[in-house]
C-alpha cells in the first residue's frame, strides 16, 4: 500500500434555542453578542438536502455546514487578500487517515473513532457506504458529480468494519480524491433516515428535505423557507477545530440595496454574494473580499445550431468586436480577472487564461467581409434576469458593438426559473451569456462539462472530434504524466480558434463583512460558517 502523503499527482496532506428567533429579526447584529452572527444572502434556500432534485445553489451551504465528508481541502491566502480553500492540499474531516494501493485503484479510509452524529450515535463505515450509495443512486447532479471522480455504483463501496471504509475504482483517476471533498459525498446518519423513510422513498428524500441528519459542525435550529435559516453549533464536532460562533442566522433578503444597507450600517455582520458595484463602493468603508472564482469564466456563446455561427469568420468577427475593457469596468466594476489580450502562443496549462483576442473593429469588419454574412444578420442575445447585475450591462455593450459590424442584436430577458432549461437543457439560445465554473480545478474538468458534445454546460452545441478524444484522454490522467500538458495545450489551441465560447472575464465572488473575520472563499460559491469569528 502507498501512504497518501507520498501519492502521485499534486495532492498533499495538510495537516441557543429557537425561542430567541423572533428577536433576531429586529435586533441589530452588534447587540446580539459574539455568540451570534447574522448573514444576509440574496438567493433562496429551497431544501436542506443537496441530493434532492431541484435543490437551489444557495442550499448547498447546508451540506457544507451540517454534514461531514471523509476529506476536505486545506486553506491558503486568497488573491487580493483573505483566505481561500486550497485545491492542492487534502486534509482529513471524518477520515483519520487513508491509504492508496500501488495501482491507485483501492482507497482505504480509517474513520475517526470519536466521530458521532447529532443524536450521539457513532459514525460508522456503514453510514458512509449508505451515504455514498445514495449519492450515486438518486440521479441528477449528485450522481454525475460522483461519476466525475469514478464513483458510480454501490458495489464500489465496502464497509469492512465500523471504522474502515474502502472504495474500489474501475480506473485510477486524479479526480477521485478531490471529488471526495466537494459538497456532494456528505455522510448521513443512515439509521435515522431509514427509520423515517417511506417505502416509496428509500433514500429519505422527503425526510432530509426538512430534517438534516448529520455529524457536522452545525445543526439546523430552525428553517423558515423564504425567510431565514438558523444554525446552532454542534459542540461535539470532531471534523475540525470547534467553531467560535455558537449560532448563525442566515436571512434571505432579495434586494441588493437592502443587503448593502444592512451590512454597511452594521445591522448584520456579513452580506454574502453582493454585486460587483456594491463591492467596489463598499471596499473603502468595510471589509470586502472579492475572490476570483477558480475554473469559472463569464462568456459570450454563439450557438453552432444557428447557421451564421457555423461560419468561423463570423465568430472571430464577434470576438474582435467585443468591448472587453468596457464590459469589465461596467459589468464587473474591475473585479475579477481580464481574459482578453493575451499571447497566441500557449506556453503553460493555466486555466482560465487570456485569449489572443482584443477589441479591434477593423479586424472584426475584415472577418465579417470574408464571411458568408457580409451584409450582416439579426439575432437575439439572451440573458437571465437572475443574473442581470452582470448580464444586462454586458448585453447592452455587446449589442452596441455588434451593431457596428452589421449584426443587429435584440436582447431577450429570460426569467431565472426558465433559464437553466432554455440554455443548458434545450440548448436553444442562438447567442447568450454563460458563466459555468468547474468544482474540480483542472482544465480537462472544465472542458468535460463545457466543450464535450451533449454535456450540460456545452450550451453552444459544439462538437470537435479532436477535443472529444483529448478530453477523454486527459480527464483521469495524472497531471505529471508527460502526455498531459501537450494534450491540454492542444485543447486550448482548438477551442480558442473555434470560439464556441468567447471568454470575457473570470468573475469574482464578493462578500462584505462588518464585525466578523475568518471568511474563506470556496469553489462552490457558498458560505462556510465554520471558520468565522466575531471581532
Amino acid at each position: 500500500m502507498a501512504d497518501h502523503s507520498s501519492r502521485r499527482d499534486f495532492l498533499k496532506m495538510g495537516a441557543a434555542g429557537a425561542s430567541i428567533l423572533p428577536f433576531l429579526r429586529s435586533m441589530p447584529a452588534a447587540a446580539q453578542g459574539a455568540d451570534t452572527l447574522v448573514v444576509v444572502i440574496g438567493q433562496t434556500i429551497n431544501s436542506l438536502d443537496l441530493h434532492r432534485t431541484g435543490t437551489s445553489r444557495a442550499a448547498y451551504q447546508v451540506g457544507i455546514n451540517c454534514y461531514d465528508r471523509l476529506l476536505s481541502f486545506g486553506t491558503k491566502e486568497a488573491p487580493g487578500g483573505g483566505l481561500s480553500y486550497d485545491y492542492t492540499t487534502i486534509v482529513p474531516e471524518l477520515a483519520e487517515s487513508w491509504t492508496e494501493s500501488d495501482d491507485r485503484m483501492t482507497l482505504t479510509f480509517k474513520l475517526k473513532p470519536n466521530a458521532t452524529f447529532w443524536d450521539g450515535r457513532k459514525v460508522t463505515a456503514e453510514d458512509v457506504k449508505w451515504s455514498f450509495d445514495r449519492a450515486v443512486s438518486v440521479g441528477g447532479f449528485p450522481s454525475v458529480q460522483m461519476k466525475a471522480g469514478g464513483l458510480e455504483r454501490p458495489e464500489q463501496f465496502i464497509a469492512v468494519d465500523e471504522e474502515t471504509f474502502v472504495i474500489k475504482l474501475d480506473r485510477a483517476s486524479k479526480l477521485t480524491i478531490p471529488d471526495l471533498a466537494v459538497p456532494v459525498p456528505f455522510v448521513i446518519n443512515a439509521a435515522e433516515v431509514k427509520a423515517n423513510a417511506a417505502e416509496d422513498d428509500p433514500w429519505g428524500l422527503e425526510y432530509l428535505h426538512t430534517t438534516p441528519a448529520g455529524s457536522g459542525a452545525y445543526k439546523v435550529a430552525r428553517w423558515t423557507p423564504g425567510e431565514q435559516l438558523v444554525y446552532e453549533r454542534n459542540d461535539d464536532w470532531v471534523g475540525g477545530p470547534l467553531p467560535a460562533i455558537k449560532r448563525v442566522v442566515v436571512r434571505e433578503v432579495p434586494s441588493p440595496a437592502t443587503r448593502r444597507a444592512l451590512v454597511e450600517r452594521g445591522d448584520v455582520q456579513m452580506a454574502f454574494g453582493i454585486p460587483d458595484k456594491d463591492a467596489a463602493e463598499l471596499a473603502d468603508k468595510i471589509d470586502v473580499f472579492s475572490t476570483p472564482v477558480e475554473n469559472c469564466i463569464h462568456c459570450l456563446c454563439p450557438n453552432n445550431s444557428f447557421e451564421p455561427f457555423q461560419d468561423p469568420d463570423v465568430r472571430k468577427a464577434i470576438a474582435y468586436a467585443i468591448p472587453y475593457e468596457d464590459i469589465f469596468q461596467t459589468a464587473a466594476y474591475g473585479r475579477g480577472v481580464p481574459l482578453w489580450g493575451g499571447s497566441e502562443q500557449i506556453d503553460d496549462i493555466a486555466w482560465p487564461r487570456k485569449t489572443q483576442y482584443f477589441t479591434d473593429l477593423d479586424k472584426a469588419r475584415e472577418h465579417m467581409a470574408k464571411s458568408k454574412y457580409a451584409d450582416g444578420f439579426e439575432v437575439p442575445l439572451s440573458i437571465s434576469l437572475d443574473l442581470a447585475s452582470w448580464m444586462e450591462p454586458t448585453a447592452l455593450l455587446v449589442q452596441e458593438a455588434l451593431g457596428k459590424i452589421g449584426i443587429t442584436v435584440e436582447i431577450e430577458k429570460i426569467p431565472g426559473a426558465n433559464w437553466r432549461t432554455a440554455v443548458l437543457v434545450e440548448k436553444r439560445l442562438p447567442l447568450h451569456l454563460e458563466n459555468f465554473g468547474g468544482w474540480l480545478n483542472t482544465p480537462d474538468y472544465y472542458f468535460f462539462w463545457a466543450y464535450q458534445d451533449g454535456h450540460l454546460f456545452n450550451s453552444s452545441n459544439y462538437r470537435n472530434e479532436e477535443v472529444e478524444e483529448l478530453v477523454n484522454a486527459t480527464l483521469h490522467m495524472p497531471m505529471d504524466d508527460p502526455e498531459y500538458a501537450p494534450k491540454i495545450k492542444r485543447m486550448f489551441e482548438i477551442v480558442l480558434e473555434d470560439l464556441p465560447r468567447i471568454p470575457l472575464y473570470q468573475p469574482a465572488l464578493n462578500v462584505a463583512a462588518n464585525g466578523v473575520e475568518g471568511y474563506e472563499f470556496w469553489f462552490h460559491r457558498q458560505l462556510d460558517v465554520r471558520p468565522l469569528k466575531a471581532v
